[in-house]
Protein backbone atom coordinates (compact mmCIF):
# COMPACT_ATOMS: atom_id res chain seq x y z
CA UNK A 1 0.00 0.00 0.00
CA UNK A 2 1.29 3.45 -0.90
CA UNK A 3 0.47 6.93 0.31
CA UNK A 4 0.87 8.33 -3.20
CA UNK A 5 -1.92 10.65 -4.28
CA UNK A 6 -2.47 12.20 -7.70
CA UNK A 7 -4.30 15.53 -7.77
CA UNK A 8 -5.15 17.82 -10.67
CA UNK A 9 -5.25 21.58 -10.02
CA UNK A 10 -7.18 23.53 -12.68
CA UNK A 11 -8.14 27.17 -12.75
CA UNK A 12 -9.66 29.99 -14.78
CA UNK A 13 -11.47 27.90 -17.36
CA UNK A 14 -13.55 30.98 -18.33
CA UNK A 15 -16.43 29.50 -20.29
CA UNK A 16 -17.45 32.21 -22.70
CA UNK A 17 -13.83 32.44 -23.80
CA UNK A 18 -12.82 28.84 -23.17
CA UNK A 19 -10.13 26.93 -25.01
CA UNK A 20 -11.98 23.81 -26.16
CA UNK A 21 -8.81 22.05 -27.30
CA UNK A 22 -7.31 22.44 -23.82
CA UNK A 23 -10.53 21.44 -22.06
CA UNK A 24 -10.96 18.32 -24.18
CA UNK A 25 -7.35 17.35 -23.44
CA UNK A 26 -7.76 17.83 -19.67
CA UNK A 27 -11.01 15.85 -19.65
CA UNK A 28 -9.22 12.96 -21.40
CA UNK A 29 -6.33 13.18 -18.94
CA UNK A 30 -8.73 12.96 -16.01
CA UNK A 31 -10.51 9.97 -17.54
CA UNK A 32 -7.26 8.14 -18.32
CA UNK A 33 -5.18 9.06 -15.26
CA UNK A 34 -8.00 8.86 -12.68
CA UNK A 35 -6.66 11.45 -10.22
CA UNK A 36 -7.76 11.09 -6.61
CA UNK A 37 -9.26 14.58 -6.74
CA UNK A 38 -9.56 17.66 -8.93
CA UNK A 39 -9.41 21.18 -7.48
CA UNK A 40 -10.74 24.00 -9.68
CA UNK A 41 -9.73 27.33 -8.18
CA UNK A 42 -12.29 29.67 -9.64
CA UNK A 43 -13.34 31.75 -12.64
CA UNK A 44 -15.54 29.18 -14.30
CA UNK A 45 -16.97 31.84 -16.62
CA UNK A 46 -16.15 35.16 -18.30
CA UNK A 47 -19.19 37.23 -17.33
CA UNK A 48 -21.25 34.88 -15.13
CA UNK A 49 -23.92 34.60 -17.83
CA UNK A 50 -26.45 31.78 -17.63
CA UNK A 51 -25.22 30.13 -20.84
CA UNK A 52 -21.61 30.28 -19.62
CA UNK A 53 -22.49 28.63 -16.31
CA UNK A 54 -24.61 26.02 -18.08
CA UNK A 55 -21.62 25.04 -20.22
CA UNK A 56 -19.15 25.18 -17.30
CA UNK A 57 -21.35 23.10 -15.01
CA UNK A 58 -21.99 20.51 -17.73
CA UNK A 59 -18.24 20.16 -18.30
CA UNK A 60 -17.48 19.88 -14.58
CA UNK A 61 -20.21 17.29 -14.06
CA UNK A 62 -18.70 15.20 -16.86
CA UNK A 63 -15.33 14.87 -15.11
CA UNK A 64 -14.58 11.37 -13.92
CA UNK A 65 -13.15 12.26 -10.49
CA UNK A 66 -14.11 13.89 -7.17
CA UNK A 67 -14.14 17.67 -7.77
CA UNK A 68 -14.06 20.72 -5.52
CA UNK A 69 -14.74 24.15 -7.00
CA UNK A 70 -13.81 27.57 -5.70
CA UNK A 71 -15.73 30.64 -6.85
CA UNK A 72 -13.76 33.35 -8.65
CA UNK A 73 -14.44 37.04 -9.14
CA UNK A 74 -15.75 36.32 -12.66
CA UNK A 75 -18.35 33.97 -11.19
CA UNK A 76 -20.46 36.57 -9.39
CA UNK A 77 -23.19 38.20 -11.52
CA UNK A 78 -21.83 41.20 -13.41
CA UNK A 79 -25.01 42.74 -14.76
CA UNK A 80 -27.68 41.73 -12.25
CA UNK A 81 -26.73 43.48 -9.02
CA UNK A 82 -29.88 42.32 -7.24
CA UNK A 83 -28.89 38.71 -7.86
CA UNK A 84 -25.25 39.46 -7.01
CA UNK A 85 -26.23 40.63 -3.53
CA UNK A 86 -29.27 38.44 -2.84
CA UNK A 87 -28.38 35.07 -4.41
CA UNK A 88 -24.92 35.14 -6.03
CA UNK A 89 -24.57 31.35 -6.34
CA UNK A 90 -27.96 30.73 -7.95
CA UNK A 91 -26.49 30.07 -11.38
CA UNK A 92 -24.25 27.25 -10.14
CA UNK A 93 -26.80 25.32 -8.11
CA UNK A 94 -26.40 22.30 -10.37
CA UNK A 95 -22.90 21.77 -8.92
CA UNK A 96 -23.71 23.02 -5.41
CA UNK A 97 -22.35 19.79 -3.94
CA UNK A 98 -18.93 20.61 -5.39
CA UNK A 99 -18.73 24.34 -4.60
CA UNK A 100 -16.41 25.13 -1.68
CA UNK A 101 -16.53 21.50 -0.56
CA UNK A 102 -13.81 19.73 1.38
CA UNK A 103 -12.29 16.58 -0.09
CA UNK A 104 -10.80 14.19 2.45
CA UNK A 105 -8.28 11.60 1.32
CA UNK A 106 -6.01 9.34 3.38
CA UNK A 107 -3.27 11.63 4.70
CA UNK A 108 -4.34 14.74 2.81
CA UNK A 109 -7.37 17.02 2.52
CA UNK A 110 -8.38 19.86 0.21
CA UNK A 111 -9.92 22.63 2.31
CA UNK A 112 -11.66 25.68 0.75
CA UNK A 113 -11.05 29.33 1.65
CA UNK A 114 -13.29 31.84 -0.11
CA UNK A 115 -11.55 35.01 -1.36
CA UNK A 116 -14.38 36.69 -3.31
CA UNK A 117 -16.92 39.19 -1.96
CA UNK A 118 -20.23 40.43 -3.30
CA UNK A 119 -18.96 43.96 -2.75
CA UNK A 120 -15.84 45.71 -1.45
CA UNK A 121 -15.18 49.17 -0.03
CA UNK A 122 -12.85 49.88 -2.97
CA UNK A 123 -13.44 50.41 -6.66
CA UNK A 124 -11.83 47.20 -7.94
CA UNK A 125 -14.06 44.31 -6.88
CA UNK A 126 -12.03 41.82 -8.95
CA UNK A 127 -9.35 41.58 -6.29
CA UNK A 128 -9.38 39.22 -3.33
CA UNK A 129 -10.71 39.70 0.17
CA UNK A 130 -10.54 37.18 3.02
CA UNK A 131 -13.29 37.87 5.53
CA UNK A 132 -12.97 36.87 9.17
CA UNK A 133 -15.88 34.44 8.72
CA UNK A 134 -14.29 32.73 5.70
CA UNK A 135 -10.95 32.40 7.46
CA UNK A 136 -12.58 31.05 10.62
CA UNK A 137 -14.42 28.35 8.62
CA UNK A 138 -11.20 27.33 6.88
CA UNK A 139 -9.16 27.19 10.09
CA UNK A 140 -11.88 25.25 11.89
CA UNK A 141 -11.87 22.68 9.07
CA UNK A 142 -8.08 22.31 9.23
CA UNK A 143 -8.10 22.04 13.02
CA UNK A 144 -10.74 19.30 12.78
CA UNK A 145 -8.59 17.10 10.52
CA UNK A 146 -7.34 13.85 12.05
CA UNK A 147 -3.82 13.94 13.43
CA UNK A 148 -1.22 13.49 10.72
CA UNK A 149 -3.46 14.70 7.88
CA UNK A 150 -2.10 17.67 5.93
CA UNK A 151 -4.17 20.30 4.16
CA UNK A 152 -4.11 21.86 0.72
CA UNK A 153 -6.01 25.13 1.00
CA UNK A 154 -7.93 26.03 -2.18
CA UNK A 155 -8.52 29.72 -2.92
CA UNK A 156 -9.08 31.78 -6.06
CA UNK A 157 -6.86 34.79 -5.37
CA UNK A 158 -3.25 34.32 -4.29
CA UNK A 159 -2.96 35.28 -0.61
CA UNK A 160 -0.59 38.12 -1.36
CA UNK A 161 -0.96 41.66 -0.05
CA UNK A 162 1.24 44.00 -2.06
CA UNK A 163 1.54 47.74 -2.58
CA UNK A 164 -0.69 50.13 -0.73
CA UNK A 165 -4.16 49.50 0.64
CA UNK A 166 -5.61 50.70 -2.64
CA UNK A 167 -3.67 48.21 -4.73
CA UNK A 168 -3.56 45.22 -2.38
CA UNK A 169 -4.10 42.04 -4.35
CA UNK A 170 -5.91 40.17 -1.57
CA UNK A 171 -7.00 42.14 1.48
CA UNK A 172 -6.25 40.26 4.72
CA UNK A 173 -4.24 37.74 2.71
CA UNK A 174 -1.26 38.15 5.03
CA UNK A 175 -3.42 37.52 8.06
CA UNK A 176 -4.62 34.30 6.47
CA UNK A 177 -1.06 33.21 5.66
CA UNK A 178 0.04 33.93 9.25
CA UNK A 179 -2.69 31.62 10.54
CA UNK A 180 -2.06 28.90 7.95
CA UNK A 181 1.66 28.88 8.77
CA UNK A 182 0.78 27.62 12.25
CA UNK A 183 -1.13 24.61 10.92
CA UNK A 184 -0.36 21.45 8.92
CA UNK A 185 -0.76 23.13 5.53
CA UNK A 186 1.16 21.65 2.60
CA UNK A 187 0.35 24.51 0.24
CA UNK A 188 -2.21 27.09 -0.82
CA UNK A 189 -3.62 26.41 -4.30
CA UNK A 190 -4.81 29.43 -6.27
CA UNK A 191 -5.65 30.77 -9.71
CA UNK A 192 -6.53 34.29 -10.96
CA UNK A 193 -3.07 35.11 -12.34
CA UNK A 194 -3.35 32.88 -15.46
CA UNK A 195 0.29 31.80 -15.11
CA UNK A 196 1.63 29.00 -12.93
CA UNK A 197 3.95 29.59 -9.97
CA UNK A 198 5.38 27.77 -6.98
CA UNK A 199 6.84 30.08 -4.34
CA UNK A 200 7.43 30.20 -0.60
CA UNK A 201 5.79 33.10 1.21
CA UNK A 202 7.38 34.35 4.42
CA UNK A 203 5.25 34.97 7.50
CA UNK A 204 6.03 35.75 11.14
CA UNK A 205 5.29 32.10 11.91
CA UNK A 206 7.30 30.53 9.10
CA UNK A 207 6.91 29.86 5.40
CA UNK A 208 3.81 28.92 3.47
CA UNK A 209 4.04 27.36 0.02
CA UNK A 210 1.83 29.03 -2.60
CA UNK A 211 1.07 27.17 -5.83
CA UNK A 212 -0.75 28.88 -8.68
CA UNK A 213 -2.35 27.23 -11.71
CA UNK A 214 -2.49 28.73 -15.18
CA UNK A 215 -5.60 29.15 -17.32
CA UNK A 216 -7.48 26.73 -19.53
CA UNK A 217 -8.98 29.57 -21.55
CA UNK A 218 -7.99 31.79 -24.45
CA UNK A 219 -7.28 34.54 -21.89
CA UNK A 220 -3.59 33.73 -21.58
CA UNK A 221 -1.02 36.02 -20.02
CA UNK A 222 2.60 34.93 -20.63
CA UNK A 223 2.20 31.14 -20.85
CA UNK A 224 -0.08 28.85 -22.88
CA UNK A 225 -3.09 27.06 -21.34
CA UNK A 226 -2.08 24.60 -18.63
CA UNK A 227 -2.98 22.82 -15.42
CA UNK A 228 -0.98 21.55 -12.45
CA UNK A 229 -0.44 17.87 -11.80
CA UNK A 230 0.30 17.41 -8.10
CA UNK A 231 1.83 14.23 -6.75
CA UNK A 232 1.91 13.60 -2.98
CA UNK A 233 3.99 10.65 -1.77
CA UNK A 234 3.30 11.19 1.92
CA UNK A 235 6.41 13.33 2.37
CA UNK A 236 6.79 15.68 -0.59
CA UNK A 237 4.39 17.50 -2.90
CA UNK A 238 5.67 17.58 -6.49
CA UNK A 239 4.25 19.97 -9.08
CA UNK A 240 4.31 19.44 -12.83
CA UNK A 241 2.79 22.10 -15.09
CA UNK A 242 1.08 20.19 -17.88
CA UNK A 243 0.56 21.94 -21.21
CA UNK A 244 0.02 21.07 -24.86
CA UNK A 245 3.09 22.98 -26.02
CA UNK A 246 5.61 20.61 -24.38
CA UNK A 247 7.15 23.45 -22.34
CA UNK A 248 8.99 22.38 -19.19
CA UNK A 249 7.54 23.10 -15.77
CA UNK A 250 10.43 25.43 -14.98
CA UNK A 251 9.77 27.56 -18.04
CA UNK A 252 6.01 27.59 -17.45
CA UNK A 253 6.33 29.13 -13.99
CA UNK A 254 6.57 32.82 -13.25
CA UNK A 255 8.93 33.85 -10.47
CA UNK A 256 6.57 35.97 -8.39
CA UNK A 257 2.93 36.97 -8.11
CA UNK A 258 2.43 40.21 -10.08
CA UNK A 259 0.73 43.11 -8.36
CA UNK A 260 -1.53 43.49 -11.38
CA UNK A 261 -2.72 39.93 -11.66
CA UNK A 262 -5.06 40.58 -14.57
CA UNK A 263 -4.39 39.09 -18.00
CA UNK A 264 -5.14 41.02 -21.20
CA UNK A 265 -8.88 41.54 -21.56
CA UNK A 266 -9.06 39.86 -24.95
CA UNK A 267 -6.87 37.23 -26.60
CA UNK A 268 -5.88 39.70 -29.31
CA UNK A 269 -4.44 42.18 -26.84
CA UNK A 270 -0.65 42.41 -26.38
CA UNK A 271 0.65 39.87 -23.88
CA UNK A 272 1.57 41.52 -20.59
CA UNK A 273 4.92 40.52 -19.07
CA UNK A 274 4.28 38.42 -15.97
CA UNK A 275 7.74 37.06 -15.30
CA UNK A 276 9.69 34.55 -17.34
CA UNK A 277 8.25 34.24 -20.83
CA UNK A 278 8.86 30.66 -21.94
CA UNK A 279 10.72 29.70 -25.06
CA UNK A 280 8.59 27.37 -27.10
CA UNK A 281 10.66 24.51 -28.44
CA UNK A 282 9.24 21.94 -30.84
CA UNK A 283 8.47 18.60 -29.21
CA UNK A 284 11.01 15.85 -29.50
CA UNK A 285 9.60 12.81 -31.30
Amino acid sequence: MTDRKLLFHLSDIHFGLEDNRALDWVKREIHERQPDAVAITGDLTMRARHREFDAACEWIQSLDAPVTVEVGNHDLPYFNLVERFADPYRRIRSIADKVECEIDLPGIAIVPLKTVRRWQPRLNWSKGWVTDQALERCLHAIDALPEGVQALVAVHHPLREVGTKGTALTRHGQKALNELAQRPVLAVLSGHVHDAFDIMEETVHGKVRMIGAGTLSQRVRSTPPSFNELTWDGKELHVQVRNLEHITTHDMMIEDVPEDAMPPRDPGDPVAPAGKVPRVDPPVH
